[in-house]
């Protein structure tokens, strides 16, 4: 499995309001790591159980982190830098990751580090036809009505590839790798 970091803190690069809801207001943030029985609320988490089980496992109360955002989906669209797999079909995710220790969420050497744990953890992971990448953002927490602070989230994509069966069943291995990695990951 290939896997790498990238810091993205530019002007035009994504950017997450934390905690968000769409404009049109039909969806928002559900917090998860407490109030765990809201799972079945996230219309990714029903559509694809292993992203469900993944967004589960890291919101349990044992886990550093928290999600806030996620999707999943099918594509035969390949990159050119993707070609090196040789398919025809790629399944994607992406999952945006908190630091649960509020503290934590300020600090760029805490997501630096983090993002980089990841990435060699992933590295490590069977080989198979798969890429995974962690993406430190920019995150604008809302502290209250009116306090906003500057701080970072990671972005986690993960892509599987191979025929059509195939390219789900890498993105479900690469998936319970990283999941198992962050579990793993120490409390400190």
């Amino acid at each position: 499995m290939q896997s790498d970091f990238a810091v993205e803190l530019g002007r035009d690069d994504d950017t997450l309001e934390f905690p968000w809801s769409s404009p049109e207001g039909g969806v928002h943030y559900l917090d998860l790591k407490r109030h765990p029985e809201l799972l079945p609320q996230i219309e990714e988490a029903r559509r694809v159980p292993e992203l469900g089980e993944f967004l589960s496992t890291v919101n349990s109360p044992s886990c550093i982190l928290e999600t806030v955002k996620c999707d999943a989906w099918a594509s035969t669209e390949i990159n050119p830098e993707e070609k090196i797999f040789e398919a025809a079909h790629k399944f994607g995710s992406y999952v945006d990751l908190l630091f649960f220790d509020q503290k934590k969420r300020f600090s760029f050497p805490a997501h630096e580090g983090l993002a980089k744990q990841l990435a060699q953890a992933a590295q490590l992971g069977p080989e198979i036809a798969a890429s995974t990448e962690f993406i430190i953002r920019r995150c604008y927490y809302h502290m209250n009505d009116e306090e906003v602070r500057d701080g970072f989230y990671i972005t986690f994509y993960l892509f599987g590839y191979g025929d059509k069966t195939g390219a789900r069943e890498h993105w479900v291995i690469g998936l319970k790798f990283v999941q198992n990695a962050i579990c793993e990951l120490p409390a400190h």
